[in-house]
Formats: C-alpha cells, structure tokens, sequence
C-alpha cells in the first residue's frame, strides 16, 4: 500500500472528509474516544470532522442531552466519549491498582487515608449537591482538611472518576462540571473479568477499527494503553469495511487530534522532517494544518473580543489551492466558535 492510500483510508476512517449528516455524537462513536485535556481542542476534533453544527452543540451534548461524556480512560488520559460507551470503557481501562497514583498522590502531600477520604467527600458532595465544578470540589475536600492544593486535586478527582463515583458531564461558565456517575449516565461502571471482559475487548478491537483501520495490534495498544496480549487476541475478528475515500479536504486539525494519536507510528500523517514541529515531545501534540491527510504545517489561534486570529505557519512554500482551502477552513473555526475571523500564513 502507498503512503497516499494509507493516508487516505485512515482519514477516511476518522470522517475527514466530512461527510453529511456527522453530528457530535456520531463522529464522536465513530472515532470512540477523543483526547480531551483541553475541551476546546475536542470540540474543533469534532468539527474538523463535519459541518453545520458549532461548540455550542458539543455543550448541549454534554449538558443538555448527556450523549457524550469525558473520563479518565485510555492510558489514565481524560478523553470524551457516548455516555453508552462509558461504563464498560471505564471497566475495561481503570488500573487494575485501587489506588494507583499513591506515589503522586504522597508528592502532593496527600496519604493514603486520606486519598479513601477524600472518594467519599467526593461522593457525597455529588449525591447531595448536584455537579460541582473543580473549584467547587476543592473547596469540600478543604473544608474536610484533605489537601486539595496544586495537583492534588485533579489526581484525587481521576481516582474518584477510576472508581465510577465521578465523570466530568455538564459545562457551566464555560467550565465542565463533575457529576455524580450512578446519576448523570444512569449507571456506574461495573468490573469485567472471564468472558464480559474479552467480550468487551473484541468490541473495543472493532470500534477502534471503524475510526482507524488499517491498523495492527500494536497500534491498538499504543492508543489504548491495554496490553497487547489482550488485544492481540480481540484483533483478530474480521476487520469492518473500508470507505473508499478519494480526497481528504484540506483542514486545520486541533492540538491532540485523534488523526495524530491514534497509530503507533504517525509518519504516515507527519512528514519525519517536520515530526518534532507536530510532536515535539512531553506528551504536546501541536495544532496540524493537513493536506490530503499530509501534515503541512502548524496553526494558532488567537481570541479577543469576539475575533477568532488564525495564523497558519506551512512548513514549506504551499499551492495557492492549498493556502486558500487551508483559509477557508479557518473561516469554519471562526464559524464554529460564532466569532469573527481572520487567517494569515507566516513562514512557508
């Protein structure tokens, strides 16, 4: 297979050719999980993958109709998935450890009582008060005298989400909020083991495939962070049907993509050249301007007063075809944001 063809058929199977009818939800199943540090940068994943809908619609998605949520999953990294799909990846990716970041947790001055301690005030803030926001559970678990400081926090609430008391649901001020599992999904993650859990496996092995075929094994455990002898054995169902996918539009693609994380090798996507200027290390995955699924450069953006700036920096002297489609798609961020727009090429 040439490069070209991979290029294409794994674009294809991650909807960058954007094709009609993709709301949040379904680009959202399609790709089955998307990394979610940063939730403005998983909204423009799921925008560079259809059209007609803006941010606003991924919040109502995550508020209003609850179809997708973000936890602590794959490799103990938050990423936004259905609500359906949550409970059984929640059981499939939780570390088998009950209390997993000890070590981090006693960096942050935190004990081990006190980390149990703090699951419960977690629980319970929920249960009587509704979703919290992050700030909000900080100051409970204070108020409780469990410290909560620095990165306390946010590794007490990941080991709170680990043992299916909290998922991260609802966004207020801009903000998502906490809520309580059991109440917000209508079900809490149950333990899988014998044949639940390779039944699920199998089902992770075909999801992943739909959004990412061609693919191997070990790019399934690259992602997923489960151990290839797990999913060596799902893998080795029938792979799905492949859209012949003839050209992927060009588009701007945002920091932590799916389309930049989801193989073991991504040469395929990032010319070797220009690999540090996408991934340069520490986990950062920069924001990728792409041309028929070719990375041709990076892209930032600047927000102000209700105007979207949008600088694009190629890698290389670019098409003029190639800079207007690449121009036109940062109108579509723009768009996506409801704000005004504007785009200018440095460099290249």
């Amino acid at each position: 297979m040439s490069p070209q063809e991979l290029r294409r058929r794994r674009a294809g199977a991650q909807l960058l050719h954007r094709p009609a009818g993709s709301g949040p939800a379904g680009i959202v199943g399609r790709l089955l999980a998307v990394q979610s540090q940063d939730l403005r940068s998983a909204r423009l994943a799921l925008r560079a993958r259809g059209s007609g809908f803006t941010a606003a619609d991924v919040d109502d998605a995550l508020t209003r109709d609850r179809s997708l949520v973000v936890g602590w999953l794959f490799r103990g990294t938050l990423h936004l998935v259905r609500a359906e799909d949550y409970p059984w990846l929640s059981a499939l990716t939780a570390p088998a450890d009950p209390l997993p970041n000890r070590r981090r947790l006693a960096q942050e001055g935190v004990s081990a009582a006190q980390a149990e301690a703090a699951v419960e005030v977690v629980g319970r803030a929920l249960a009587a008060e509704g979703p919290l926001l992050r700030a909000e559970l900080g100051e409970r678990l204070r108020a409780a005298g469990i410290p909560s400081r620095g990165q306390a926090l946010p590794h007490l609430l990941a080991l709170a989400a680990w043992r299916g008391i909290a998922v991260l649901g609802p966004v207020r001020d801009g903000q998502q909020a906490f809520a309580l599992t059991r109440d917000w999904l209508g079900q809490a993650p149950v333990p899988l083991a014998g044949e639940a859990r390779e039944r699920w496996l199998a089902e992770l092995a075909r999801r992943y495939l739909a959004g990412h075929a061609p693919a191997g094994a070990e790019d399934l455990a690259a992602w997923s962070g489960l151990p290839l002898r797990d999913v060596r054995t799902a893998m080795a169902a029938d792979p799905p049907q492949e859209q012949d996918v003839r050209e992927v539009p060009a588009g701007l693609l945002p920091a932590l993509d799916p389309y930049l994380l989801g193989w073991r090798d991504r040469s395929f996507a990032v010319p070797q050249p220009y690999a540090r200027r996408v991934h340069p290390g520490g986990g950062v995955v920069r924001a990728t301007a792409a041309v028929d699924g070719l990375a041709v450069g990076t892209w930032t953006a600047r927000r102000s007063r209700g105007r979207l700036a949008v600088r694009i920096e190629p890698f290389r002297p670019l098409p003029q075809r190639a800079r207007a489609a690449l121009a036109a798609d940062a109108e579509d961020v723009a768009r996506f944001e409801e704000m005004q727009g504007s785009v200018a090429f440095t460099g290249g």
